[in-house]
C-alpha cells in the first residue's frame, strides 16, 4: 500500500492506495510546531483505526508547501514506518514543461495536481481549479506544458478578512445558497462568497481559453476541498477532489 500525503496550509490531505484504488482518505490541520512524534502517531492511529496495519504501508510520497512541517514528517515516516518517503519537489520528474520564469516557485501541489490531469486527460489543454486555503488555476497545455496560472484568495481566507476587518460583518458558514440576493448579512456574505466565486470561475476560465487555447479541447478540473460547492451549477468539465493524491501516486512510480 502507498500512503500519500498534501500537506497544505491549513489541513494535512491524505489517502492510501492499494494498487489503482484510493481506500482510505482523512485530513489533519497542518499547524506548524507538530513533532516527528505527533505526526507518526497520527498516521498509525488513523490508519489502524480504518483497519490498516502500519506495516502494510510499503512506500509513501508527500509534497508540501509548507517547509517547515517536512522535516517532522519526514522524521515520523522513519521513525514509524520505517520508509523513506518521496517528497515531490524541484529536480523531481514530473513530465512537466515547466514554463515558470523561476520553476522553483510552483508550489509541489500545483505541479501534482499538473502530472494528475495530464495523466488523467491526455492529449488536452486543461484548467485545474483547486480551491484550498488559496484558489489556484493552473494551466497545462496539450502538449504538457505548464504555463503556470492564477492565485486568489481562498473562500475561506476571504470570509476571514470580512470578519477580522469589519466591525459588524460576522463569520459565516461557506455554502451554496439558493439566491443570488441575501434577505439578511448573513446570507448576503454567503451570497456574495459563493456567487463572486462563480462568476469569477466562469470568467476565468473563458479569458484563458480565448488568449491561450485556440485550439483543441479544454477541460476544467475542479479540485480542492471547497471543489464541490460548485458541483450543482456545472462549473467543471471534471472534477476530480483527489487528484493532488493521485498526482503523487503518479510522481513516486516515475521517480522510483
Amino acid at each position: 500500500m502507498i500512503l500519500a500525503l498534501d500537506v497544505g496550509n491549513s489541513q494535512i490531505f491524505g489517502g492510501v492506495f492499494e494498487g489503482e484504488k484510493i481506500n482510505l482518505h482523512f485530513r489533519k490541520n497542518s499547524r506548524q510546531g507538530n513533532s516527528s512524534d505527533e505526526f507518526g502517531l497520527f498516521l498509525r492511529t488513523v490508519l489502524r483505526e480504518n483497519g490498516i496495519h502500519h506495516d502494510q504501508i510499503s512506500q509513501i510520497a508527500v509534497c508540501s508547501v509548507v517547509p517547515d512541517v517536512i522535516h517532522s514528517l519526514r522524521g515520523a515516516c522513519q521513525k514509524y514506518f520505517n520508509i523513506k518517503p518521496f517528497v515531490l519537489q524541484a529536480g523531481a520528474k514530473t513530465g512537466l514543461k515547466i514554463k515558470y520564469r523561476n520553476p522553483v516557485e510552483v508550489g509541489a501541489d500545483r505541479i501534482a495536481n499538473a502530472i494528475a490531469g495530464v495523466h488523467m486527460f491526455q492529449g488536452k489543454n486543461l484548467i485545474i481549479v483547486d480551491y484550498g486555503t488559496a484558489t489556484t488555476f493552473d494551466v497545462v497545455t496539450a502538449d504538457k506544458e505548464y504555463l503556470g496560472g492564477l492565485i486568489i484568495p481562498g473562500l475561506r481566507l476571504s470570509m476571514e478578512a470580512l470578519e477580522a476587518k469589519t466591525a459588524k460583518l460576522p463569520s459565516v458558514e461557506i455554502l451554496a445558497p439558493e439566491e443570488i440576493v441575501g434577505r439578511s448579512t448573513v446570507e448576503s456574505i454567503q451570497s456574495g462568497l459563493y456567487y463572486g466565486n462563480l462568476c469569477m470561475l466562469r470568467e476565468l476560465t473563458r479569458e484563458i481559453r480565448k488568449n491561450y487555447f485556440k485550439s483543441g479541447e479544454t477541460v476544467i478540473i475542479g479540485t480542492g476541498g471547497f471543489s464541490r460547492l460548485f458541483e450543482r451549477d456545472n462549473a467543471f468539465d471534471a472534477f476530480a477532489p483527489d487528484l493532488v493524491l493521485w498526482g503523487l501516486h503518479r510522481a513516486l512510480h516515475m521517480n522510483c
